[in-house]
């Protein structure tokens, strides 16, 4: 952008916010925003140019794509939430060194604040495009710009900052709303019609009732009601063309084991196109703290890993397309076609299946009035918000159960973890049911399962709950319940041409063959993680046999990309 295009977008009402910005800059945290050294903007200078800035300049402008990286060389920038609304307002100061921009640089998702110049001076204006070859060639370069922007996106999260949804929280819609947003990382703020009186207020001066909601604000759109599909394109989160291309390698699935795979095919030259239907991360996602993989001993959090892996996948030049809901495959002229439930259709010569599970519901009455509401499935920090001062209970004896139940002890009133194995560390790891044993907000319930909800109106108010051993019963009070059960194979959609095995997960490799067939010479024999419909590949929590670890499922991942090397050679 030039700087006569940069003035001409001046928003009316930047003076009256430009004149109460105080003086400085926003200190750095955790690394969000470091000061780059006199050697690295001399480097940068080949790669950009410099550009004289005044104040009022809208370098870049909440909606639009990030497509510029923009280095202060000297002057003062402001970064402001909803610009040109009544709600202006400015949330970071930027001083001489420091470079703009947040995710949407990298991922080519549009941004969610503006970049409004406060003291003129000059910046140094790189190509996104070139930013990224030459995150590729200094990765040390690449590691700090990488840590920063996640960072930033971690504040902005953290913060409330970003588009706004409003509506009821005892919403079954709004919730799937909140859901998709906070699974795929969207910089958003709740307004909840039950606590916050402004949601109304809102609602008043837009001409709106109760009834319009949930409403989405995103600068100067209004959505009532929107489904996910609508929001998706909006935030850059459907990539895959019109589907008339043929690719090299479809990925279907973005928990760990799909993510890597996407990571892998693409590196390794394959056009990859990589689909889930809700978010990235799977079941992964849907804990606060993966304690157990390799290389992070401080733990990482599911949405974190989902998220640094698709901006890997990205970087390689993976699409990605979310929410994506395959619905059906078929043989079609010597490809593969997946269909999609809105109609679409895409074809690639090759499938890799990492659908995962889906979540199992807790088999007892009435659930169905609780589950819009007061059931969660997952431990992440939305589910907190909701289950802040109220008594909650966690159900499940795994992993993602014990996680659940440590991290929910931060902001509950009070954790109980109903558990029907005898011992607790009989399916979860032994540092993990040290851990809880040790800590004195949560009571565990050994050999315990679930028998009844009580609540009205949709809010539980207790879960009563039998000892397996002494028949007796037991009244735990309860405004939220976590169900961590396990899950069933996400597995519908595929053909009867893909065997399955009793439990409905997908075999692979010599599995797949009937027993008549074994032992038969002549190359018959499918590839370890081939199915039995050639070209087809299974990896991850989907596949019969697989070990339910996060580790394994990415490395079933990268493996499965191997094979699909082998399969394409052969087809040559």
């Amino acid at each position: 952008m030039t700087a006569r295009e940069s003035a001409d977008r001046k928003s009316p009402g930047v003076e009256r916010l430009l004149a109460d910005v105080p003086p400085g800059e926003t200190p750095d945290v955790s690394g969000a925003f470091p000061r780059l050294e006199e050697t690295r903007l001399r480097e940068l200078e080949a790669w950009g140019e410099r550009r004289p800035t005044t104040r009022g300049d809208v370098l870049v402008a909440e909606g639009e794509a990030e497509d510029t990286f923009y280095v202060l060389l000297s002057g003062r920038v402001a970064v402001v939430e909803a610009l040109g609304t009544p709600d202006q307002r400015v949330a970071r100061l930027h001083g001489p060194g420091r470079f703009l921009g947040e995710l949407g640089v990298l991922t080519r998702q549009p941004a969610f604040l503006s970049d409004v110049v406060v003291d003129p001076g000059e910046v140094l204006a790189v190509p996104a495009e070139r930013l990224r070859a030459l995150a590729a060639r200094d990765h040390a370069f690449g590691d700090l710009v990488l840590r920063a922007y996640l960072v930033r996106r971690w504040l902005t999260l953290g913060e409330g900052i970003g588009f706004r949804i409003i509506g009821s929280r005892y919403s079954a819609t709004t919730r799937q709303l909140r859901e998709f947003a906070a699974r795929n990382r969207l910089p958003h703020r709740f307004l909840d019609l039950e606590t916050d009186a402004t949601a109304e207020q809102l609602l008043r001066s837009l001409g709106l009732g109760p009834g319009d909601t949930p409403i989405v604000l995103y600068r100067d759109r209004l959505l009532r009601n929107p489904a996910t599909t609508e929001l998706a394109p909006i935030f850059g989160l459907r990539d895959i063309g019109d589907g008339r291309e043929i690719c090299d390698l479809v990925v279907v699935g973005a928990g760990p084991a799909g993510l890597a795979a996407a990571v892998y095919g693409a590196s390794e030259g394959l056009d990859t196109a990589l689909l889930d239907g809700v978010a990235p991360g799977g079941q992964a996602a849907r804990t606060s703290c993966i304690e157990n993989y390799l290389g992070f001993p401080s733990g990482i959090s599911g949405g974190e890993l989902a998220e640094r892996a698709v901006l890997q996948a990205e970087k390689f030049g993976a699409r990605r397309s979310v929410p994506s809901e395959v619905v059906g495959l078929e043989e079609r002229e010597g490809n593969h076609v997946l269909r999609f439930a809105d109609g679409g259709e895409l074809a690639t010569r090759t499938v890799i299946v990492a659908s995962g599970v889906r979540v199992r519901r807790l088999p007892v009455p009435g659930l169905e009035q609780f589950e819009d509401t007061c059931v969660y499935y997952a431990a992440t920090p939305l589910e907190a918000q909701q289950c802040v001062g109220d008594p909650v209970v966690v159900v499940g004896g795994g992993n993602s159960a014990g996680q659940a139940a440590v991290f929910l002890a931060g902001h509950a009133a009070e954790v109980h973890l109903v558990v029907r194995e005898h011992e607790l560390d009989e399916n979860m790891s032994r540092y993990l049911a040290d851990r809880i044993v040790q800590d004195p907000r949560i009571e565990v319930h050994l050999h315990t399962t679930v028998k009844d909800l009580e609540g009205e109106g949709g809010r539980l108010e207790a879960v009563v709950v039998t000892d397996a051993v002494t028949g007796e019963q037991q009244r735990l009070p309860a405004r939220d319940l976590m169900v961590f059960i396990g899950g069933e194979p996400s597995t519908s959609w595929l053909p009867d041409s893909v065997a399955l095995d009793s439990g409905g997960y997908v075999l692979t490799g010599p599995e797949t063959r009937r027993p008549a067939q074994r032992g038969v010479s002549g190359g018959l024999d499918p590839l370890l993680l081939e199915t039995s419909l050639p070209g087809v590949f299974a990896a991850g929590d989907v596949r019969s046999g697989s070990v339910k670890r996060v580790a394994s499922a990415a490395g079933e991942g990268a493996m499965a990309v191997r094979m699909v090397h082998e399969h394409l050679a052969k087809a040559r």
